[in-house]
This record gives structure tokens, sequence and C-alpha cells, in this order.
């Protein structure tokens, strides 16, 4: 059986990250994967919740969705208060995502907003918003730091996302939305560039799951992500942990 693209099981879609495509904001990302495209921009402001006030510690909060024609039928824009379950979750786990890199201690009291707009979809938008979305932080803390705002850098880590499945007897790695629609088991992976795993969602769709075939879909996201993080420090032109220079 082949993949609808002609990739490899163990194959990326073809990645392309574009920075600062837009000229006000500081971090701003176009991240593509296949034909899954997503805007991800990343601003910083001074002060922080009420509940996080005081502490000298800066907070990071995510928003998503998915532009009205960005499956090809036009859905509803989710407005505010009434955005429906998957969305919330989705936001949730870019904040958690994020979070887990950065040094909320060297931030300072300041807020850094990740929006991320699914412009084009094709599955995996989850994935693509937390990896193209790191790309964009990174570039919005490296403006603050240059205008003095910073002392040290708050980045601690790098990290990114993809998603692997079971489609018949196959495991697949980065799905698109035909792949996904029919898996029986379908993955999505959140890791660090030090092997930890910030999140794994995991369902059996169809036929339960084995732990056999869990770990072989968690070192085939492994591998994955692995090589995202590659394409992420050449986008960002830095090298090593964290994709700092």
């Amino acid at each position: 059986m082949s993949r609808p693209d002609g990739r490899k099981s163990n194959a990326l879609r073809p990645v392309r990250i574009e920075r600062g495509v837009l000229r006000e904001v500081p971090g701003s990302v176009i991240f593509r994967a296949g034909r899954t495209h997503v805007l991800c921009t990343a601003c910083v402001e001074e002060g922080v919740p009420d509940w996080r006030a005081g502490r000298g510690l800066g907070w990071l909060t995510a928003e998503y969705d998915m532009l009205p024609a960005s499956t090809g039928r036009r859905r509803p824009r989710n407005r505010a208060g009434n955005l429906d379950g998957r969305t919330q979750e989705i936001q949730r786990l870019i904040g958690r995502s994020l979070r887990g890199v950065v040094d909320f201690a060297r931030l300072g009291e300041r807020t850094v907003w990740i929006d991320c707009d699914v412009v084009q979809a094709d599955g995996g938008t989850r994935t693509a918003a937390v990896t193209g979305a790191y790309v964009a932080l990174c570039d919005a803390l490296d403006s603050v730091r240059a205008a003095g705002g910073i002392a040290a850098d708050p980045m601690r880590g790098q990290v990114a996302a993809v998603s692997v499945g079971r489609v018949g007897d196959r495991s697949l790695l980065d799905l698109c939305y035909d792949e996904d629609a029919k898996a029986d088991v379908d993955f999505n992976v959140v890791m660090t560039d030090a092997g930890r795993f910030v999140e794994v969602q995991g369902t059996a769709e169809g036929a339960a799951f084995g732990r056999r075939e869990m770990d072989a879909m968690l070192r085939l996201a492994e591998r994955g992500i692995r090589e995202l993080m590659a394409i992420q420090r050449r986008a960002l032109g830095r090298r090593g942990r964290g994709g700092r220079g």
C-alpha cells in the first residue's frame, strides 16, 4: 500500500519554515508541512495576569483557530467565549508545549501571546502549530533581548511535535488527512531536544493496540521530531541544543 503522496512510511511531508512574514510582529512564521499551512505569531507584552503578578515570573499563553476556508468547505468562526472543545484542547497543548522550554524568571514579568491560525488544513495542524510556534517564539524573544529588555536568553530548550499512526498493518509518520481519517491508531507526540515528552496523545480509533506497537510508534515519532528540530535550527540559523548558537 502506497501513501497518497508516495512517501516512505518513516518520511515527513516536505517542510518549509518562512520567518518574518508580518512586518509589525517580532515573531511571525508560516509553517508548511505538505498541504498543511499554519501562520504562527508571537507577541510580547509588559505585565502578566493578576494571579502571576509580583513574583518576577513571566507567562505564555496560546490561541489557535482554523480560518473559515482552511478545509475547503467554509466553517463558522469560533467566537470569543464560545470555543469548541477541540480548539480549547489544542490551545492548551500549544501553551503547555512552549511553556516547557521557557525560563520565566529570565523572561521577567512579561506575557508572550502565541497565535496559531490554520490557513490550509491537511492533517497534523496541532503538531504543525507547536513546531512553527517555537520558531516564532525564538524570534520574538530575540527581538526583546536585542532591545535590552531581557538580559539573558529565556529559552532553555527546543520543542517540536509530529503525528504518527497505524493504518492497516503499517506505522506511518506525519499523517495527512486521508491517512488520519482511516487510521486505526492515531498519536500526537510533543518532545523536547532533551528527549523528554511534553505530551503523548494516543487513541485507538479501531482495534486496540499493544505495548510493542506503541513503542514502535513512539520511536518513529522521535525520529520525525529530531528531523523537525534540525529544520527549526536551520531556519533560525542556529546549532546545538535548544537551537541556540
